[in-house]
Order: C-alpha cells, then structure tokens, then sequence
C-alpha cells in the first residue's frame, strides 16, 4: 500500500498537480509513519457506553430487592441528569448545518444520556405504571427526547434509536432478529404492512424537506437506510402473499428500488445502492415466481434446473458489475 501510495505522489507530480515543495512534504510525512487511531477510539468509546448501559441494567436487576425501585430510578435519574448536565455545557447550541464538537466525548455522553433516559421511562412505565395503560407514551416520549437530542447536539447515533423508537410506537420492531423471529408479522397482518410502508414515506419525504430547508441535511443517509430497509421488508413479505395484494406491494418495491437507485447516485452511498440492488433481485425473483406458478412445467423442470445455475452466475457477475460501475460514477 505504502508503495502504491508514493506511485500514485509521484504521478501526480509528473504531471504537474501538485509543486516540488508539496510532493517532498507529503514524502516527508509519509517517512514520519505517522497513523491514525481515530478510528479505534471511537470504537471503545461505543463500546465503553455499551458496558455502561448494560451494567446500569445489570445493576437494576440484581439489587431491585435490596436496594429498592426508588432508589434506583433516583440514581438512574441523576445519572441522567448529570449526563445531560455535561452535553449542554460542552455543546455549542443547536445549529441547521452539521456541527463538530470540541470535547471528544461529547457524542458519546450525549448517547449515554439518551440511552440512561430509554432505561429510566421503561423502568418507570414497568414498575409504577406511570402512563398507565397507554404504554405507547412509554415509547414515544423517549423517542421525542432523543429527536430533540439528536437535532439539538447533532447526533446520528441518537438519531437512530429516536427512529427506532419511532417504528416501534407505530408496531414495528426494527431489529434483524425480531424480523427473523416474526415479530414484525407483515404476512398475517397487513396493516402492519402499510403502517410500515407510510412511514417509510415519511422518512423519505422528511428528508426531502430537510433538504428544501437545508436542515442537518448529513443525516438524509440515516433516515433514507431505515426507509429502505422498512418499505422493502414489507413489500417482499406481502410478495408471497397469495391475494392480489401482492401485485400492490410489487409497485411499492419496484418505485423503491428506482427512488433509492437514484438518490444512493446523489447521496454516493454505496450501502443504499447495495442493499437496492438486493432487495430489488428479491423481488424481481419473487414476481417471477409468482407468475410462474401459474404455468404447467411438467415438461419443462429440466430445462428449469439447467437454466438456474447460469442463472445465478450471471446475477453474481452482473452485481458485481454494477458495483464496479457505481463506485466508476461516484468517483467522477
């Protein structure tokens, strides 16, 4: 890599991009073998505020006996506040366009405040049933709080748990594992699947309007993700539907897949374009099966089991092909 590096420095003096001056400074630098570790930090810091989160979980659970609810919310309270304390004193305010922060931990204590409040309301709404029956406050004063949080300090993490915590109050549960599991049961209840797809929409039209607005426009890539993933879930799921429903979902997934091509160009993300293209193979291969079944092919599964294997060698060579070709384009 080192080597590539100084081939691609020195042809970009040859070719008189850069001066003599700039060419040795950057050889100099390079001599110095200096590397980042930005990235590594970072990567403790979130799991520093993971085994702090768990471990006041942990805590709660242990000693809820000997301690006592009180006492523990109280504690958890003033954590929280002490948390929050600290965000607003080091922040500079809440600003439109994408803000850095001078302290290296504001964003991570900013993301344990958030996190310390979620635990503090469920704790609150479980034990004394503080909302009553109206467990979707629960939910979504948790999510308003870090909405608020996250346009206020800037910050994608929180971002996405307010969008999650927003999924859930509209019934959805957003986690791999709970889709697998079939908590999210799109094919049994529809209304989950509209609900699903609106908001979606939603996500999609509030970044839209971020945009005309110019407000914290950086975080379209975190609202588009989830809109992509969401719609496109319930639109294959109610594919395999066996009502004419699924002709409706087939339109929803194929004006996703051509909305979400054309804004991963504009937002150059090659994970919306990635999972586009997978979706889209998905529901392409569901159509063809739904269409297919009405078709005798007594005769014809040899040619079937023959023709599947190039099949897919060419799905893999033409994926790979449009990668190549989009990371080509985004490149220009």
């Amino acid at each position: 890599m080192t080597q590539f590096n100084e081939q691609l420095t020195q042809e970009l003096f040859e070719k008189n991009l850069i001066t003599e001056n700039q060419f040795q400074e950057v050889k100099e630098y390079r001599n110095l073998n200096i590397f980042s570790l930005n990235v590594e930090l970072k990567l403790f810091l979130s799991i520093s505020v993971l085994m702090f989160t768990s471990g006041i979980g942990i805590l709660i659970y242990d000693n809820i006996n000997s301690i006592g609810h009180i006492a523990l919310l109280t504690i958890l309270f003033m954590v929280t506040c002490g948390c929050f304390y600290y965000c607003f004193k080091n922040s500079k305010g809440f600003q439109k366009t994408e803000t850095t922060s001078e302290s290296p931990f504001l964003e991570y204590i900013v993301l344990t405040a958030n996190v310390l409040t979620c635990i503090f309301i469920g704790y609150l709404q479980f034990q004394y049933k503080a909302f009553g029956t109206h467990y979707g406050l629960a939910t979504l004063i948790p999510t308003i709080v870090s909405f608020g949080c996250a346009y206020y300090f800037d910050n994608k993490s929180v971002l996405t748990i307010a969008v999650t915590g927003l999924a859930a109050y509209v019934g959805l549960s957003v986690t791999p594992q709970d889709i697998f599991n079939g908590n999210n049961d799109f094919y049994e209840n529809q209304s989950l699947s509209y609900s699903a797809v609106f908001l979606g929409m939603v996500l999609i039209l509030w970044t839209i309007y971020s945009f005309k607005i110019n407000l914290k426009t950086h975080f379209a890539l975190v609202y588009l993700t989830f809109a992509l993933h969401i719609i496109s879930v319930a639109s294959i799921t109610n594919m395999l539907n066996e009502e004419i429903t699924w002709l409706l979902f087939t339109l929803i997934l194929a004006g996703s897949s051509v909305y979400f091509y054309k804004v991963s160009y504009q937002q150059k993300s090659i994970s919306l374009y990635v999972f586009m293209i997978i979706y889209a193979f998905i529901g392409i291969n569901i159509f063809l099966f739904q269409i297919f079944k009405h078709v005798d092919f007594n005769d014809l599964w040899e040619l079937f089991f023959l023709l599947l294997p190039p099949y897919f060698i060419i799905s893999i060579v033409m994926f790979i092909k449009l990668i190549k070709n989009f990371n080509r384009e985004i490149a220009k």
